[in-house]
């Protein structure tokens, strides 16, 4: 059965949760461009926990949904992956990667969507 893609953006933040990523927030994009309708940004405190995010968010994506990604970069320096669903995109930063780039703060006028995660 298809996700919708926020289905999918919620599988991904429970994966994503569940590897101890810090700081998770979903942005709602669907009113503000057509690349596409989510991003979804978490932060790996080292190296080894972005890998681990991104694989768990992989593997729970394609379990639960039955996607996988368009296109995954950032895997060799493992400061910023990037998971391209399409109607989903996962950002994985490393905190000081995160806080350069500040997402949230480009798209601040995007309404972030309650996850429900516990912190």
């Amino acid at each position: 059965m298809p996700s919708t893609p926020f289905e999918l953006a919620r599988v991904a933040a429970l994966a994503a949760d569940s590897k101890k990523a810090g700081d998770i927030v979903l942005l709602d994009l669907s009113t503000m461009t057509d690349v596409c309708d989510y991003f979804l940004i978490c932060t790996g405190d080292n190296a080894r926990q972005v890998d681990a995010i991104v694989d768990e968010v992989r593997e729970k994506v394609s379990a639960n949904c039955g996607v996988s990604p368009l296109s995954c970069e950032g895997r060799e320096g493992l400061s910023w992956v990037l998971i391209d669903y399409g109607s989903v995109v996962v950002h994985v930063f490393r905190p000081e990667t995160r806080d350069y780039y500040r997402l949230e703060s480009l798209w601040a006028d995007a309404p972030r969507v309650e996850l429900g995660l516990e912190d």
